[in-house]
């Protein structure tokens, strides 16, 4: 249930961002100009927040076994896990009034107290988070190497740079998938990288992208084919046991 929930969200991520904004904003507003209609709508919304937050973290036990095929990169993606979608709406609702309260002392003489200060760092956070779920970022199987990025940077790690002997595979609930450089040099990291030894593993199955990534450690041959159809189905073929349950349609 939780599985087809979260795959719900995935699909329609963009347009459950856009309703939390909309909301938000017409929260902010309300309780900027009309704190009676602030005080109507703040049951309703606190209520949502807490849907959205135990949906939010029930999904991030939802890890599944599959890339999403991406021919215009091309690449095998791991799919927007549906975590930061629903969390970051949830955050985004009582934020709102923060701003909303901030917007009557802002016409003040010195509106910039330490004190407001804080309150609007907190939706800068927020704003962060709804530009992560928003792009969708994880990790990416292309051509050249392994890459993954985040809002504030990336890590590509091509694939010589990975050692050609299996690694021992990470627990089936893995916060992460570490790495070991056979040849560190050819690491290249741009701005503040998640992690500068390890792939995040927060929305797929941790055995199996790291069954995926040393496939083509040790078939360099399969590498010009990464973000094909076909080469997607023959990757599939090749993984033996693979773990995470439900599979999206067209995916496997």
């Amino acid at each position: 249930m939780i599985g087809k929930v979260s795959a719900a969200t995935v699909r329609h991520q963009h347009g459950v961002l856009i309703l939390s904004v909309l909301l938000a904003v017409g929260n902010a507003a309300a309780t900027a100009f009309a704190p009676s209609l602030a005080q109507l709508l703040f049951l309703p919304l606190v209520v949502l927040a807490l849907v959205l937050l135990v949906l939010g973290l029930l999904s991030l036990q939802n890890r599944p076994a599959y890339f999403e095929v991406q021919p215009q990169i091309p690449a095998f993606g791991t799919p927007a896990p549906a975590w930061r979608a629903c969390l970051a709406a949830c955050f985004l609702l009582p934020a709102s009034a923060e701003v909303g309260a901030l917007i009557p002392s802002s016409k003040q003489d010195n509106p910039w107290t330490p004190d407001s200060i804080l309150d609007i760092s907190w939706p800068l956070l927020i704003a962060l988070l709804l530009a992560e779920a928003w792009r969708g970022y994880g990790v990416q199987l292309r051509p050249h190497g392994v890459q993954q990025s985040w809002i504030l940077g990336s890590l590509t790690v091509p694939w010589e740079a990975l050692p050609v002997a299996q690694t021992t595979l990470p627990a089936e609930r893995a916060a992460a998938l570490w790495l070991a450089y056979a040849e560190p040099q050819l690491v290249r990291r741009r701005g503040i990288p998640w992690r500068r030894h390890a792939l995040r593993t927060d929305n797929v199955d941790p055995r199996f992208l790291a069954a995926a990534i040393h496939h083509y450690v040790r078939h360099p041959d399969h590498r010009a084919a990464i973000g094909s159809h076909a080469e997607y189905q023959r990757l599939l073929a090749e993984l033996p046991g693979r773990h995470g349950g439900n599979q999206p349609n067209g995916n496997l």
